[in-house]
């Protein structure tokens, strides 16, 4: 389990960094530093709120993310205009059984694709692949972008702090997405998904669910 304070408080400190730093930079800011303390200020909300009301947290976040964030960045993947170090993940409604999209941060490592979902189990895209674990992941590849095929695993028992760390390592886009998953997170999980990266070169996708049936039969054993 992974302790709230620490993980929130390390992307905390971080944003609030990040807005100190460019306020200092930036020949145009005002000479008043309203604005960073002003990110210093909600940042220490953010983590009070953490401690204090994490479930009133949690779904303030996940309103702005679905309403707000979400539909922005899936219509920038549309138009082909994103911005460096995102993916999208598809999986299918446990519900409704329609495919649902979600903006992720690019955590692709060869054929495994990981990420750390912020709002852990309760995340509707997690519900969703603990129910169905054939998912498709649309990100860049050289200068395209592709949709690949893959088989997600929620790995519960996983060291999220650890897992970001080590998928990364130099890269600052997938750490400055890390640092906003910590700062607006608060129960973190790992998921891996192994991505078929032959799925993504023309050959003809599979229906959702085959692959499973095959893992299930005789004839696949």
């Amino acid at each position: 389990m992974v302790d709230a304070v620490r993980w929130v408080g390390s992307g905390a400190v971080v944003v609030v960094g990040l807005g100190w730093a460019l306020w200092v930079v930036d020949p145009t800011a005002p000479s008043s530093p309203i604005q960073p303390w002003i990110i210093t200020g909600v940042m220490a909300a953010n983590v009070a709120v953490t401690v204090a009301a994490p479930v009133m947290k949690r779904r303030a976040v996940m309103i702005v993310q679905r309403w707000g964030v979400n539909p922005v960045v899936r219509a920038m993947f549309r138009i082909g205009f994103v911005p460096f170090g995102f993916a999208l993940i598809e999986t299918t409604g446990r519900r409704t059984g329609r495919t649902r999209t979600v903006p992720v941060g690019n955590g692709r490592v060869g054929d495994t694709f990981w990420l750390v979902a912020e709002h852990g189990l309760r995340a509707g895209y997690v519900a969703n692949i603990r129910a169905n674990p054939d998912v498709r992941v649309r990100l860049r590849i050289g200068l395209r972008f592709v949709w690949i095929e893959g088989v997600a695993i929620v790995l519960v028992g996983d060291d999220p702090s650890a897992r970001q760390r080590e998928f990364c390592g130099l890269r600052p886009l997938r750490w400055l997405n890390a640092m906003n998953v910590r700062a607006f997170g608060a129960s973190p999980v790992t998921v891996r998904i192994d991505l078929d990266m032959s799925s993504s070169l023309g050959r003809v996708p599979r229906l959702r669910g085959e692959r499973s049936a095959e893992r299930s039969s005789p004839a696949a054993q």
